[in-house]
């Protein structure tokens, strides 16, 4: 029994005999008789199972045999007659025994156990209400139970006083605990019908709906393609510069290059006609230090000297971008700091609250004059700013002013065909009534004004006639690309449909009239660019006096015809919003347009005004898996994660890595992949410097593209001149014919490279924007209907020699190309997978057999197997020294050394510096895979990444005619490679 003594002692009693007494009284064998005797045999028999005779004794030897050869019964009872004392002194006795009675009554009556009381009865006596009510338990178990109960008293920690669910569910107190849980990360405005839908995720310091809780893969896809989506992108970053045109352009020059494609001064976008996209550097340090894409917008000129412009960047990537802007304009902290007004606590709340009027009357705030006044409604989203933390800068010397716009202007993304008619069917033009219901109230008196001037009534009407003419054209990406239409529209609460039906285009306004088709040629003009949400002050305007939910029910209700339109006349609030068309895929011949649509940008406190009318027209809603598939499907790169070349890319190449090395560690070790068998060797993040690294060195060892009258021996690429250190460069390049920016390859920071021809009289000059057109064509093989030559005739380029693409090697020899890969079998593409140049035998049994996949990779031995278990050894064997030892003895300083050094061995991966990442396998490495999954679209596995530069060219110069463009891939947890055709779409 438990807390029982181990054993008793009984004092010694004077006597010959140990435990005291003599042999007076006869041994328990004699007094034993014959029917006592039969009776203990049978027990001692039938107490155990039974078993065979032959099974514990040899054979031939039965048990009275064994049993009288060693003694057998009788020998045993013999030795215990000798032991057994003949009389027993009953004073000793009674005291042994009140000592084990004394031990079991204290076992049974301490619990030793850690449950409670009613927790340790029976499964049948076991109720529920024995937890809380100590007298329907035992009697036995009551003082225990009581005892137990005090204790937990004293040890219960006191619960803060929580409100009521109906004081919690008030409008004033679930405002406050919203603004309460958004400090650290900001909520959109749709962020509580995300939370309800979407599985929500914290990135970039906002809360963000990542997915949708329901199955709507290919659905997404589906609106995508034949219908619209719609998605909330206002946790973009929207970075104002105001100032004079020149002193701005001056100093946004030193951000970009001309060689990239568009820059920030190009015409049609400093009209404000059309949106412009670019990619930003460190000032005067490109191709170098790339801090990432942006797209911008200019104010339309108004005449005045000072214009705007909007500049929208990834939140990944604003701190970058706002401090080089703040260093390049010389801006100091701004004279005025906007302070929010402070969110009332709950506790102010309830103080403020506590007056009640009445029994059954509402309660109402006081102000200090006595009139009775609403409180404020904080909107949600807006009191997340930091009272203490600057949002404009102002510059002395060059009078230019950087405003951060986020969470100001919201942004929503309309994708897929049909966007013109759910655009067309939510929102209608603002009405020109100005006659104003109440005169001395400020709803819309900014409309009223501008009504006044016949200028911007005529830009209002033909901003509404342009707008209409968008429902009878099929598809956005008939538009130009980037244009912009500035527009006022009503409240479109007000004409929502009773229930939710789908958007559908109207075929009969599909005319090819001559305004349609001036549209299509030449885009908006420049007048209808114009909006009223560039003034902050109309904007502010919009969101104080927006007409809550509650006022319209309560209108709503009071119509004569339950549920007729409702019509509020010169009240209705006149919302001003600035529609961006999105061009969708522009690069490539296949599905041109793809995922072309509409940006909305809206004044903040309208988010929920917009975003239930267009749920109401049967849009679909996607999260960031959907947008991130959206570009995977357009073949674009994803900010941040496919600009590895930028701090925030590599910030993103290091979280992942930190979760794809946690989620390995929590399998175990027979479970997860060996990746030094499989010979990956960093499975987790990409090696681009290396990459880029050891091809350079591998063309220096070969001597294969060395030009020896190369006029350009500067361009050289040497250890200390690294575009791509310590992480390799992506380049980008715009196709001349759209504009659009592409990632391929950059060429060169000057505007051309010349090289002499072999004989010397030719000079040979290549433009930027035409070098990624030429490896775009050496890419295609020439089987079939000379596909290659067509491409390179019709795009005006050279056949692949050293002297074309050799200036190329030249000056950037550890470049990145941005390239789309297609497998030509089963098989999908993962991230990290590895993209591998064919062998010559691989290519003649792809030729011979076309049902051929791929050949495979020989399995590799693990070196540091052998180390992990040493050092598993060591351990186990310091654990027991550390049991022996004496304690606070410090271990010595080799053992800390040697366990230091080991603390990175992990089994299946590779734990020292990594070798040629190029020549490790026997398929020479080419790039890696960022992007890859089955494509919906092309109904086959696809995949996007990066590829050496220099080990492109390599393996198109060595590669057959027909079987140009044709690479391997390898998932890093296999050792199956697969044939993919690789492109370079411009």
């Amino acid at each position: 029994m438990r807390n029982q003594p181990a054993s008793v002692t009984l004092p010694a009693e004077p006597g010959p005999f140990p435990g005291g007494g003599s042999r007076a009284c006869p041994s328990a064998g004699d007094v034993l008789s014959e029917h006592q005797y039969q009776q203990q045999k049978f027990l001692n028999q039938s107490s155990g199972p039974s078993y065979r005779k032959d099974q514990y004794f040899p054979k031939g030897q039965n048990r009275g045999e064994r049993g009288r050869g060693r003694g057998g019964w009788q020998g045993g009872r013999q030795s215990i007659s000798e032991e057994m004392p003949r009389y027993i002194t009953v004073s000793t006795f009674a005291q042994a025994r009140a000592a084990e009675i004394s031990a079991m009554l204290k076992a049974v009556s301490q619990k030793s156990s850690n449950s409670l009381v009613f927790q340790t009865l029976p499964r049948h006596m076991r109720r529920r209400a024995m937890s809380h009510n100590i007298k329907r338990l035992p009697r036995r178990l009551q003082e225990i139970a009581k005892k137990e109960a005090e204790k937990a008293v004293h040890q219960k920690k006191e619960q803060s006083k929580t409100k009521c669910r109906k004081a919690r569910r008030r409008h004033m107190n679930l405002v406050a605990e919203f603004n309460r849980r958004q400090r650290k990360n900001i909520w959109l405005e749709t962020h509580i019908w995300h939370a309800k839908r979407f599985h929500m995720v914290k990135k970039w310091g906002y809360c963000l709906g990542n997915s949708p809780t329901e199955k709507c893969y290919r659905a997404c896809y589906r609106a995508m393609t034949k219908h619209c989506l719609l998605q909330d992108l206002s946790y973009y970053c929207c970075l104002e510069l105001t100032g004079k045109e020149n002193e701005l352009l001056k100093q946004l020059a030193q951000l970009c290059s001309i060689d990239t494609g568009l820059t920030f001064g190009e015409a049609c976008c400093l009209s404000g006609r059309f949106e412009g996209s670019v990619n930003l550097y460190r000032a005067d340090r490109y191709p170098e230090d790339m801090l990432g894409p942006v797209t911008f917008i200019w104010k339309p000129r108004d005449g005045s000297e000072n214009r705007q412009l909007w500049i929208w960047v990834h939140p990944a990537l604003k701190q970058d971008i706002l401090g080089e802007l703040k260093a390049i304009f010389q801006c100091s902290e701004p004279e005025e700091i906007c302070i929010p007004e402070p969110v009332t606590t709950s506790v102010q709340e309830e103080k403020q609250m506590d007056v009640v009027l009445s029994l059954g009357r509402k309660r109402k705030e006081e102000d200090k004059e006595g009139e009775k006044a609403v409180p404020v409604k904080k909107i949600i989203g807006d009191g997340t700013r930091d009272p203490f933390q600057s949002y404009t800068w102002i510059s002395q010397t060059t009078g230019v002013a950087i405003s951060d716009k986020s969470m100001e202007i919201l942004r929503y993304r309309l994708i897929g065909p049909l966007s013109h008619s759910v655009l067309t069917e939510t929102l209608k033009a603002a009405s020109l009534q100005t006659e104003m219901a109440d005169p001395e109230t400020e709803l819309n008196s900014w409309w009223v004004e501008n009504c006044k001037d016949s200028e911007k009534v005529s830009l209002h009407q033909c901003q509404s006639a342009i707008f209409e003419l968008l429902e009878g054209i099929s598809s956005p990406s008939e538009l130009p690309p980037g244009t912009i239409l500035g527009l006022t529209v009503g409240d479109p609460r007000v004409n929502m449909p009773k229930k939710k039906t789908k958007a559908v285009p109207d075929f009969e306004k599909y005319q090819d009239n001559d305004k349609v088709r001036q549209l299509y040629l030449e885009g908006v003009p420049v007048d209808c660019a114009h909006s009223f949400i560039w003034d902050q002050d109309i904007c502010k305007n919009v969101t104080e006096n927006k007409i809550s939910e509650q006022d319209l029910n309560h209108m709503r209700a009071q119509l004569l015809v339950p549920g007729s339109h409702l019509d509020l006349g010169p009240c209705e609030s006149k919302i001003p919003i600035l529609l961006v068309q999105q061009p969708g895929k522009m690069a490539g011949e296949d599905r041109p347009g793809w995922g072309s649509g509409w940006d909305i940008y809206l004044p903040k406190g309208w988010g929920m005004a917009f975003w239930i009318p267009f749920i109401y027209r049967g849009v679909r809603v996607g999260g960031l898996q959907e947008a991130l598939k959206h570009s995977e499907y357009q073949r674009t790169p994803h900010t941040p994660n496919d600009f590895p070349d930028c701090q925030a890319g590599m910030q993103f190449a290091k979280e992942l890595e930190t979760s794809l090395l946690e989620k390995f560690k929590r399998r175990p070790p027979a479970k997860r992949p060996n990746y030094v068998k499989l010979g990956t060797l960093s499975p987790f993040i990409i090696p681009w410097g290396q990459l880029t690294k050891n091809w350079e060195r591998r063309m220096k060892a070969s001597g294969e593209f060395v030009h020896p009258s190369s006029p350009h021996p500067e361009h050289c690429a040497t250890e200390g001149h690294s575009f791509c250190d310590p992480e390799a460069e992506v380049m980008k390049e715009a196709s001349p014919e759209t504009g659009e920016v592409e990632e391929t390859v950059e060429i060169s920071s000057e505007g051309a490279l010349k090289t002499e021809d072999v004989t010397g009289t030719q000079e040979v000059a290549w433009k930027v924007t035409e070098s990624p057109m030429a490896l775009s064509a050496w890419c295609y093989p020439t089987a079939g209907k000379d596909r290659r030559i067509r491409l390179v005739s019709r795009l005006g380029q050279k056949e692949m020699t050293e002297d074309v693409f050799l200036p190329i090697l030249m000056s950037y020899p550890r470049a990145l190309v941005w390239v789309n890969l297609s497998l030509l079998r089963k098989g999908n593409p993962e991230l990290h997978a590895m993209i591998c140049i064919p062998t010559e035998d691989d290519l003649l049994h792809l030729s011979k057999d076309k049902l051929f996949c791929g050949p495979q990779e020989p399995k590799h031995r693990d070196i540091f197997k052998h180390k992990i278990q040493k050092l598993k050894e060591e351990k186990k064997k310091k654990k027991k020294d550390n049991t022996k030892a004496l304690e606070g003895d410090p271990p010595s300083v080799p053992e800390q050394e040697t366990t230091e050094e080991h603390e990175d061995l992990i089994l299946g991966l590779w734990s020292d510096a990594l070798p040629d990442v190029t020549s490790h396998c026997s398929r020479t490495l080419l790039g890696y895979v960022t992007r890859g999954d089955f494509s919906l679209a092309a109904g086959c596995g696809e995949a996007l990444g990066f590829v050496s530069l220099t080990g492109l060219v390599y393996m198109l110069h060595k590669q057959p005619a027909d079987k140009k463009g044709l690479v391997l891939l390898r998932t890093p947890a296999s050792l199956q490679y697969r044939f993919a055709r690789l492109t370079i779409e411009v």
